[in-house]
């Protein structure tokens, strides 16, 4: 009997989905930051046994949107409640548990068996995660809730045996030493945007877009040259900095990572790049490989 399904990720912004997807998942396969929307496309992260195959899927946190990007993003969500097998529907101990209710009423309208995690519950007391609970008992009649904290693996074990038992009898979906469906660049793009999010304050990281325009591989080095687009010339500037001492400071983190990830050496050369209001147009979007409905 061989076991296989799509177990999506599903919840508001910041509430640790994509540290639950890498602790799951063993490797580090979502960027993380402390910033809002880091996530922006839908990522699956693979994990297989003799007997089983699970497909995680970590996607954007749910937000109204306020421009074309975020209402692709969105679509990544919404699409994650409909070919779920298990769906786990993350809040944390910090946010309202009420927080954006039109997408509640979605969750609870799912067939499918739903884990309720309440994550972070290293920063509250029991008392106050029990009456967390009872609330969200009330709201979530049919979920199963369980407490977790993502970040120091406190529960992540429990939360494994019932995924697991929770999973359809099916033959795999991927080939069994598949880690995730996306290609390398994908991943530099976004180990390149998560230095980004780190480095630069406010606006400037959410009107990036990381292209990869050449990887090169041979025994010992990969060659990237990365386009970094941005929405104004202003923008640019920012990137770059004082004699390119900002780009140099981003490329070097990258790189390392980059070599992390991929084990093996790697040249980076990074470019910046004007295009222009990108986040709203359709053809910018659908380049960058957005969905748009």
């Amino acid at each position: 009997m061989h076991k296989a399904g799509f177990v999506n990720i599903v919840g508001n912004p910041n509430v640790g989905k994509s540290t639950l997807m890498n602790a799951l998942v063993g490797e580090r396969i979502s960027i993380i930051t402390s910033k809002a929307q880091t996530t922006r496309h839908r990522i699956m992260g693979i994990v297989n046994t003799e007997e089983m195959q699970i497909v995680y899927s970590d996607t954007p946190g749910v937000l109204e949107p306020n421009y074309k990007l975020q209402e692709s993003m969105l679509n990544f969500s919404t699409s994650a409640l409909v070919d779920a097998d298990v769906l786990l529907y993350v809040t944390d101990t910090v946010e309202k548990v009420t927080k954006n209710e039109s997408f509640l009423k979605k969750v609870n309208g799912v067939e499918v068996p739903v884990l309720l995690l309440i994550n972070k519950i290293d920063l509250t007391t029991q008392e106050k995660l029990e009456q967390q609970v009872e609330q969200l008992r009330s709201l979530f009649p049919k979920a199963e809730i369980i407490p977790i904290s993502a970040k120091e693996k406190f529960n992540t074990a429990y939360l494994l045996k019932r995924i697991q038992e929770l999973l359809p009898e099916s033959p795999p979906f991927f080939d069994k030493d598949a880690m995730t469906d996306k290609p390398a660049r994908f991943f530099v793009t976004e180990i390149i945007r998560e230095k980004i999010l780190l480095y630069y304050k406010e606006e400037i990281p959410y009107a990036v877009e990381v292209v990869v325009e050449q990887f090169k591989e041979d025994d010992k080095l990969i060659r990237i040259g990365a386009v970094i687009n941005v929405e104004r010339d202003s923008q640019k500037g920012i990137i770059i900095g004082k004699g390119g001492k900002s780009l140099k400071g981003v490329g070097m983190e990258a790189r390392k990572d980059i070599e992390a990830f991929f084990g093996k050496k790697v040249f980076l050369e990074l470019y910046v790049k004007v295009e222009k209001d990108w986040r709203n147009k359709d053809r910018a979007l659908r380049n960058f490989g957005y969905d748009l409905k």
